[in-house]
């Protein structure tokens, strides 16, 4: 059953702000298995929504990508948007997306963040899986257009692939690949926290707009190291496009990585942030007691 509990908003009475409690519901863990859903239309609505936004996540970004080393390679070296424009065109089409979608899919537009969230009990099996599929093959459909577009420039510099830089180890770029993950899938847990949102409802872009910001930072941190992946369809779609053994022979780190970053970032926000571990300690000495 949902627990209700009570967050501390200011409402302004009299031209002076005053503290008041609005009271919000914490949701019920989702069910492993929900077929119900099957037979419902907002399921069907929310993947063409995940489909569609990951399309246009994969299009931007890549498009991004492939056009400044394009540039770079044949023009000069400084010309183009840099390392600093790939990162701002991964998270503000991140925060646009999330934005726009967030209402029908809950904007996760990354199976990383489906998955945390499926660790966290916030999702069903069902819905988890669907959602990854619809990411994977809007990814795919995204790199696509945009291979279609660049045609032999998209190859020439590397199709916008993931792959281990040289004078990195697989090991430091899996290491990247997690700690990366879990920033991202953590900060989506905090955005969309049941008390965050209650008291912060009024302003709407405050779940997009930090997610967003994850993403750049995270891009500034590890584009070097994979050209940042944290995200297993934008690493898949962009790997079936350009389709050389580097990409793929590096492949599996922008899964298993992704995969522990948002299993931890899922774990620490429900036994930390959330305080269950505490919660459960406490009702394990009260029975101590009590016995």
């Amino acid at each position: 059953m949902a627990s209700k509990e009570e967050v501390a908003v200011e409402t302004a009475e009299g031209g002076a702000p005053a503290p008041a409690k609005a009271p919000y519901w914490a949701p019920p863990p989702a069910p492993l298995l929900d077929t119900s859903e099957l037979g419902k239309w907002s399921l069907y609505r929310a993947l063409i929504a995940e489909f569609m936004a990951t399309l246009i996540f994969l299009y931007v970004s890549i498009a991004t990508v492939i056009g400044y080393k394009n540039q770079k390679a044949t023009v000069d070296t400084c010309t183009g948007v840099g390392y600093l424009g790939v990162a701002w065109s991964f998270g503000a089409t991140i925060f646009v997306l999330v934005y726009c979608t967030g209402g029908v899919s809950g904007g996760h537009i990354n199976p990383a963040v489906t998955l945390g969230l499926f660790f966290g009990r916030k999702l069903s099996l069902v819905r988890t899986v669907l959602y990854v599929v619809a990411q994977c093959l809007g990814a795919i459909c995204g790199a696509g257009i945009v291979k279609g577009i660049m045609k032999h420039p998209y190859n020439s510099p590397g199709g916008g692939a993931n792959t281990v830089s040289d004078g990195y180890t697989a090991a430091g770029a899996l290491g990247a690949e997690i700690v990366g993950t879990f920033i991202l899938v953590y900060t989506v847990f905090s955005a969309t926290d049941p008390k965050r949102t209650a008291r912060d409802s009024f302003i709407p872009v405050l779940v997009p707009l930090p997610i967003g910001f994850a993403v750049f930072v995270v891009h500034l941190a590890t584009i070097p190291i994979t050209g940042t992946g944290i995200n297993p369809a934008r690493s898949l779609g962009a790997a079936v496009l350009y389709n050389q053994p580097k990409a793929w022979n590096d492949h599996w780190i922008f899964w298993v990585g992704p995969v522990i970053g948002a299993f931890v970032a899922a774990v620490y926000h429900k036994l930390v942030l959330r305080g269950e571990a505490a919660k459960a300690l406490s009702s394990f000495r009260s029975t101590s007691v009590t016995a």
